[in-house]
């Protein structure tokens, strides 16, 4: 059995789950609304404030469903309550990040300033020049969106210049010899 799979989820205070016959589950808490369609082969049941994900057999699919189907109605209910939060850092000689009302202008060594807006439902900040917060309720989204502005400039091995996850560690190079022979 699987141990994220039969883990169950207790629904907190403030939060609705509603699972219609297609297994279409629908979240809505304080922060916002969520829904996602589950595979049909699981079966989701809630009880007593618990919702519980059982798969109809050992079978090698239904496995692997098990604890993926968990953990994704688990991100959305700590979506609508917490909401997801990634943080970048900004290394480089006149690299920074500027908001703009919604949408976040980045100078990262271009042409022109690069900016960024955000989908529904995220909210971009940058609370210094050389960070950015990416906050939402989509756990999905927010890393897809957090990913994207990181590949704007990928942080390099051999200064460590560009945009990167904070606490992300960049394996470094060692530069040219440079020794005569």
């Amino acid at each position: 059995m699987s141990r994220i799979g039969r883990a169950p989820i207790t629904i907190p205070a403030g939060v609705t789950i509603n699972v219609d016959e297609e297994n279409l589950v629908h979240v809505k808490g304080p922060k916002g609304e969520l829904s996602r369609k589950i595979n049909k082969d699981m079966k989701i049941t809630i009880e007593d404030g618990v919702l519980h994900v059982t798969r109809p057999s050992d079978d090698k699919t239904h496995r692997s469903l098990h604890g993926l189907s968990r953990t994704l109605i688990n991100n959305m209910v700590v979506g609508v309550t917490q909401g997801f939060t990634k943080n970048l850092e900004i290394n480089g000689v006149g690299y920074r990040a500027t908001k703009q009302g919604k949408n976040l202008s980045l100078a990262l060594g271009y042409s022109h300033p690069v900016v960024i807006e955000p989908p529904a439902g995220i909210t971009l900040d940058a609370p210094t020049q050389n960070t950015i917060t990416v906050h939402g309720i989509d756990k999905e989204l927010v890393g897809a969106v957090a990913a994207n502005i990181r590949g704007w400039r990928e942080p390099e091995p051999y200064k460590g210049k560009g945009i990167k996850y904070a606490g992300e560690h960049i394996r470094r190079k060692e530069g040219k010899a440079g020794g005569k022979k």
